[in-house]
């Protein structure tokens, strides 16, 4: 069963302040969060933007500087002093010019390569495997044309070039959560500033001078970049900036800290990233989760000399204190408009119950009305507002309807009367007319049932007496003889024997007058008694438990043989119905019938029960479920006999469950 709403909720005040509510209520907060999504988007916009720009003066710079060391090799290579160094090379003296020269520009290697391959270098040892005419910078010197890029170099190179720059070189891995996973566990290459300008060497032969860089933990130069991207108070309060050089997708200079006081040098960018930007070659401007919090981060590319894709340069700055002062400011609005909310909503409901009040006592009366009070009234006064006319309408109204109530109750009082009048009329005629169609039914039934009997009588008897006459002649002709046919004989007597009492039963149910006695006042108990004793041969026989139960302490008028042919006839029929066994049951107690005092009579049995359709014709004259082992009389005639005791009998039964009989008579006075 669905349930109503509550009472308070199909008030048609709170409807109204709900739909009065609503813009502010639902409405308003809605919009409020429309404007704040939207602002927070615009928000993400600008951060985008931010790093975006951050990212640019990083990109600019990193070009710059890779520009720059063309231009200074270039400078070295055309200035005087180049020359002059160079020119005995075998005595050692170009040797040391260049180291003092990559030790004045900052380059962590400065060699003079021919076209021949020979190469003259600085104090520190080249070995013959760095192939240096192999790098698209080299080549583009040597063929007169100033190049610079950014190139890695890996460990036999660097070796070549310097045991302790490969050493430097070197950063071990760190297991980065969403990182691509990987079998290394270390970078042994360099990502080195490669720069190369054209040179001539004494005697006008060409040669390229080339020098480099390392990157990997080169931390003066990440942190450059980031002092130049991220300048004090750029960043709000908390946030911080950051730089980072990748070598494919490996820090390996940063000033992103893994813990306190620790680089995170050797930890992995995510694997979302580096699709994105190593494989596919995109910029990500987004956010991102940075060795162990989110970032709002820019990556781009970086391409090497032979236009591969080798490594990220990378800028962001801390997303929390951002996420934090979002949250600060939504928290603020709803703040502010809860307590807008808490100071209007009162004042609303104080105006909203002036103006409902008539509405509310109109309400009210309806329902008073409605759980039958009809002198409930609204009584609005002198009000001039429509909802106090309308009040004072209904008022009129349900004056009008009390009138016509009071008329009707008046009329219906009057029909009740005569509708009940006429139903007693009709109750009476109707038992009359019951009593006298079963009378007409029964003086029927005995009609046809006495005019068989008599000719039962008539037709029977005599060739019986006949029968009987001529059996005792036999004997005595026979004489002693008759003894040899003493069992015919005897078989012949009980034969006769039977008709004779089927004649006398057809005989007392059809004059059952005739063969009454003078009516005693017994006690029910006393006779089932006796009854008992005289069938106690067949329940023993028949294996069948009797249990008793005499409640009854009334006594009833009947003549005592006829008491003991009903009581007999029910328990031979019940012991009939239990073949196998059963339980039988025979119960008195005190019951009144139709306001009469009397003592009923129970015969139950568990037996095989009777179908509907035989139960509605077992006391009808000769009806019998037993073959040829009854006349179908035995439930009629008694039926009759407590019927002439001024009582009656009836029964009830279930097909497999056993048959009840309850035969009632009125109590003796």
């Amino acid at each position: 069963m669905k349930r109503g709403l509550p009472s308070w909720a199909r008030s048609v005040r709170v409807r109204l302040l709900v739909i009065a509510l609503l813009p502010m209520l639902v409405l308003l907060p809605l919009l409020l969060g429309m404007t704040v999504w939207r602002w927070s988007g615009k928000v993400d916009d600008l951060l985008t933007v931010k790093v975006n720009g951050d990212l640019t003066i990083a990109h600019q710079y990193m070009a710059r500087l890779r520009e720059n060391s063309g231009d200074r090799i270039e400078a070295l290579g055309a200035s005087v002093a180049f020359a002059e160094g160079m020119a005995r090379p075998d005595t050692g003296t170009a040797s040391d010019f260049l180291e003092r020269r990559r030790r004045a520009l900052g380059f962590d290697f400065l060699y003079v390569v021919t076209r021949s391959g020979r190469i003259i270098p600085s104090d520190t040892p080249v070995g013959a495997d760095v192939s240096a005419r192999d790098w698209p910078v080299v080549r583009a010197a040597l063929d007169g044309a100033t190049r610079s890029a950014v190139d890695v170099f890996d460990h036999e190179q660097l070796a070549a070039l310097s045991p302790a720059l490969a050493e430097r070189a070197r950063v071990p891995l760190v297991p980065t959560r969403a990182a691509k996973p990987t079998s290394r566990d270390v970078v042994e290459d360099g990502m080195v500033l490669h720069a190369a300008a054209p040179v001539r060497l004494p005697g006008g032969q060409r040669a390229a001078l080339v020098g480099g860089r390392l990157l990997n933990r080169n931390l003066d130069f990440i942190d450059t970049i980031n002092g130049l991207v991220y300048r004090d108070r750029s960043l709000p309060e908390g946030s911080q900036g950051t730089a980072t050089l990748f070598l494919d997708d490996v820090r390996v200079s940063t000033n992103v800290r893994l813990f306190e006081g620790e680089r995170a040098l050797g930890t992995r960018v995510s694997a979302e990233v580096r699709s994105q930007v190593l494989e596919r070659g995109e910029v990500w401007l987004d956010r991102a989760f940075v060795v162990n919090d989110w970032y709002i981060s820019a990556y781009e590319p970086i391409v090497d000399s032979r236009g591969e894709r080798v490594g990220m340069l990378y800028v962001g700055f801390l997303e929390t204190p951002f996420r934090e002062a979002r949250i600060d400011s939504l928290l603020l609005i709803a703040t502010i408009f809860l307590a807008i909310a808490v100071l209007s909503v009162p004042i609303f409901l104080r105006w909203a119950r002036r103006i409902f009040r008539p509405l509310e006592r109109m309400n009210d009366t309806i329902g008073r009305v409605e759980a039958g009070d009809l002198g409930a009234r609204i009584g609005t006064g002198g009000g001039r507002g429509e909802i106090s006319r309308v009040a004072r309408h209904l008022d009129d109204l349900l004056d009008q309807v009390q009138e016509r109530d009071r008329r009707l109750r008046d009329w219906a009082s009057e029909l009740n009367d005569k509708v009940a009048e006429r139903t007693r009329d009709l109750q009476e005629a109707n038992r009359r007319l019951e009593r006298t169609t079963e009378q007409l039914v029964m003086s029927e039934k005995l009609a046809a049932v006495g005019e068989i009997t008599a000719g039962v009588a008539h037709e029977i008897n005599n060739p019986v007496a006949v029968i009987q006459g001529n059996l005792d002649v036999a004997r005595q002709t026979l004489g002693a003889r008759a003894d040899e046919v003493a069992t015919e004989f005897d078989l012949i007597d009980d034969q006769v024997h039977r008709i004779s009492a089927i004649v006398t039963k057809l005989l007392q149910f059809a004059r059952p007058g005739d063969f009454s006695g003078s009516a005693n006042r017994l006690v029910p108990a006393e006779v089932i008694d006796d009854c008992l004793v005289l069938t106690r041969h067949l329940s023993s026989k028949a294996d069948v438990t009797l249990k008793r139960d005499d409640r009854s302490t009334a006594t009833i008028l009947v003549e005592r043989t006829e008491l003991q042919q009903v009581i007999i006839n029910l328990v031979v029929n019940a012991i009939h119905a239990m073949p196998e066994g059963g339980t039988l049951t025979l119960e008195t107690e005190d019951r009144e019938a139709e306001g009469m005092a009397g003592v009923a009579i129970i015969v139950t049995d568990t037996g095989r029960g009777m179908a509907p359709e035989v139960l509605k014709r077992i006391f009808d004259p000769f009806f019998t479920t037993k073959r040829a082992q009854g006349t179908g009389l035995g439930l009629s005639i008694s039926q009759t006999l407590v019927a002439r005791a001024g009582g009656w009998i009836e029964a009830t039964s279930e097909e497999g469950a056993g048959s009840r009989f309850t035969v009632w008579i009125p109590a003796f006075q």
